[in-house]
């Protein structure tokens, strides 16, 4: 059976469009990705409507990796609503 290592990823530190390297093995991991190839949905984490944890798995070295920071998203849609 294969151990896990855990990572946490603050979304905060991320540049660029959301992807980002899985912290052991450096696939790519993006959102768009619904495929479920790459990685998969372990837990999500919200307060009403607000997303504040999701967990995923990777799928290549099986890596669990929680991100945070979903902030940075609230401000983004209400930037958005202002233009």
């Amino acid at each position: 059976m294969r151990t896990s290592t855990v990572f946490k990823l603050d979304l905060k530190k991320i540049d660029g469009e959301g992807d980002f390297p899985c912290p052991k093995c450096g696939v790519t991991i993006s959102p768009d990705d619904v495929s479920e190839e790459t990685y998969r949905i372990l837990e999500v984490k919200s307060r009403g409507e607000r997303l504040e944890r999701l967990v995923i798995l990777c799928n290549k070295c099986g890596s669990i990796i929680h991100l945070v920071g979903f902030e940075l998203l609230d401000e983004y849609e209400e930037f958005s609503a202002d233009l």
